[in-house]
């Protein structure tokens, strides 16, 4: 991959994970809060906040390869698993099961893996007993329009990169004069 795709899609990531996700739930369902470390590395922490929560404890906890009950915050216990115990490709999801309007709230997932690398993400949670409001049904649709655009340019690049190369290709092997071809001889023109 060339320097300014890579360049590309590191930005595209840390935009990503500046802007939270936005899920919008009914009460007493279980939900996803999505979460990745970077890879297979064994995870070290992890910690799901609520930023409203400040000191009280953990949304969830987990180090040593176990979850921390005690940590959590009251309202939290008994609610929170991971979605893979084994944090699997580097899964760090955690389901939290029958949300409530108290739900609604922006979560904060950090993972530290070996070696001390570290990764966040935000996801801002509302828990709604009806449908949103007309006008706020894609309140996705930046997400949708960033994507489609970073897909896009992903496309132009791409073309730019194979018609580069075929350009390339073609001034190194273009047609080359063949040695046994001789041009034909002009034909005399003179008058007897």
């Amino acid at each position: 991959m060339s320097g300014a795709v890579l360049c590309f899609l590191l930005l595209l990531q840390l935009s990503a994970s500046a802007n939270p996700e936005e899920l919008t739930v009914k009460p007493e369902q279980d939900v996803t809060l999505v979460c990745r470390a970077l890879s297979d590395v064994p995870v070290i922490l992890l910690e799901w906040n609520r930023r409203d929560l400040k000191d009280d404890g953990y949304v969830f906890f987990y180090r040593n390869q176990r979850a921390y009950e005690n940590y959590q915050h009251p309202r939290y216990r008994g609610r929170v698993e991971l979605r893979d115990p084994e944090v699997r490709h580097g899964d760090v999801s955690v389901v939290l099961k029958d949300v409530s309007v108290n739900d609604t709230g922006t979560y904060d997932c950090r993972v530290i893996i070996d070696g001390g690398h570290e990764r966040r993400q935000l996801i801002s949670l509302t828990v709604a007993d009806s449908d949103p409001p007309a006008g706020q049904e894609g309140r996705n649709h930046g997400l949708v329009v960033g994507l489609s655009v970073a897909a896009g340019i992903l496309v132009i690049l791409l073309l730019i990169s194979v018609s580069v190369y075929y350009i390339m290709y073609k001034r190194r092997n273009g047609p080359r004069e063949n040695p046994s071809y001789k041009a034909p001889a002009a034909e005399s023109t003179e008058v007897t």
